[in-house]
């Protein structure tokens, strides 16, 4: 099974489970309705188009069923089979918090889920997060234990019977434009209302056991690591750092996509100024790490890869904080205030400020916008250790104030 059905799944995880054809899908939307009977209506099958020199469109069927997030009954009986065995989530990181009554989230359906699990007939399973947050595995154990804390047997049973592997996943996969199905026709023969375009490169590695079985997923090359913190952090700050400060920095410069910003000259160094900080504070071999770098540059500067800035942007207030925040703090702990962390978080109070943001807390990041204290209140709202750090306010403040006098996001530091 998989909950959050979208182009990202299916360019990565089902794309991977094509490879074990004795496996299916049974993909789950939250609210979207079309998707799901557009695949339907082609059998679950989909083509995925790898922009290049030559374009390559792949037909993939792994996907069985597709359903919408309104169907509770299918959810719940497909989620207490035995034949199930293993549920995979592509979530945003806002989407990890302990469920509130009458209130539709990631994790009240999975919690529904495994309670009619456990109460048919309790067969072992396996939940695979597949998102952006750091230790994701973890976190999602932790927000399940707080939430059942009043059930002791059934929190037993999770203990026992639920595994949760943590994952790093990496796939630049934009969101659908008109086009694609076009595209996907003149060159596969086949007609599609439900195409994804993706990038060649693709990269899964997890850490964890599996309860029951798995798909053969390192068939098409993902890998099972024994510690896998040290890959999270270098995608989170590398590849997904170095995109919320190209959003934010090339939105206020009249920027649509990550290949225009990264052909802007100031916002190009801005990103390679924040990759030798991270550096600093990542225990990988640095040759390792020049490549990754090299290869990030190849693409984020791809043709036919449209990765529209204004997406990435969304949820600001909960990808900064893994993003950007724990190189802060390591450079702070060095006694530095690192000046691509400033441009980036003043940045992103512009975006905030010109009431286009599309973030969980926009409510409360506007009234603090609106504040004599602005920046200060914005930063304690983010995170409220940055929030208490004068030097870092101070310097924020000022950089906020001088894009907002030149229509700009950069000064010249050299």
């Amino acid at each position: 099974m998989h909950l959050g059905l979208g182009s990202f799944h299916r360019s990565h995880q089902a794309w991977y489970t094509a490879a074990a054809p004795d496996w299916g899908i049974a993909a789950y939307t939250f609210r979207n309705t079309e998707l799901p009977r557009a695949l339907n209506a082609q059998e679950g099958a989909y083509t995925m188009r790898v922009p290049g020199e030559a374009d390559a469109v792949e037909a993939i069927g792994a996907i069985s069923r597709a359903h919408a997030g309104g169907e509770v009954e299918p959810w719940l009986r497909d989620l207490a089979s035995p034949e199930v065995e293993v549920l995979t989530l592509t979530v945003t990181e806002a989407a990890y918090a302990p469920p509130e009554p009458g209130r539709d989230s990631a994790t009240a359906r999975l919690l529904a889920g495994l309670r009619g699990r456990y109460r048919a007939n309790g067969a072992p399973i396996t939940v695979v997060p597949c998102d952006n947050l750091p230790a994701n595995g973890a976190v999602l154990r932790s927000v399940l234990r707080a939430s059942v804390s009043d059930d002791a047997r059934f929190a037993g049973w999770i203990e026992d019977h639920v595994s949760i592997v943590s994952t790093v996943v990496d796939r630049i996969t934009p969101a659908p434009v008109s086009g694609d199905a076009e595209a996907a026709a003149r060159l596969s023969g086949l007609r599609d209302a439900a195409p994804v375009v993706a990038e060649p490169f693709t990269e899964w590695l997890l850490c964890g056991s599996f309860a029951a079985g798995r798909p053969r997923w390192e068939r098409r090359g993902a890998r099972f690591v024994d510690d896998i913190d040290v890959y999270a952090s270098r995608k989170l700050w590398f590849l997904n750092g170095a995109h919320t400060l190209l959003a934010y920095a090339g939105l206020a410069r009249g920027h649509r996509t990550i290949r225009d910003a990264v052909n802007d000259g100031r916002l190009a160094a801005l990103v390679q100024e924040w990759w030798d900080t991270a550096a600093r504070h990542i225990a990988v071999d640095p040759a390792e790490i020049a490549e990754y770098r090299r290869n990030l540059l190849i693409r984020f500067a791809a043709r036919g890869i449209r990765h529209e800035l204004a997406q990435i942007a969304h949820d600001g207030s909960q990808k900064i904080p893994a993003r950007l925040l724990p190189v802060f703090r390591a450079e702070r702990a060095a006694g530095r205030l690192p000046a691509p962390v400033v441009f980036g978080l003043a940045a992103w109070l512009r975006h905030v400020q010109t009431g286009q943001a599309r973030d969980p807390r926009d409510a409360e990041l506007a009234e603090a916008a609106r504040s004599t204290d602005a920046v200060r209140r914005s930063l304690l709202a983010l995170d409220p250790e940055i929030g208490a750090d004068d030097e870092l306010v101070s310097a924020v403040g000022a950089e906020v104030r001088s894009m907002a006098g030149r229509g700009s996001v950069l000064t010249t530091r050299r």
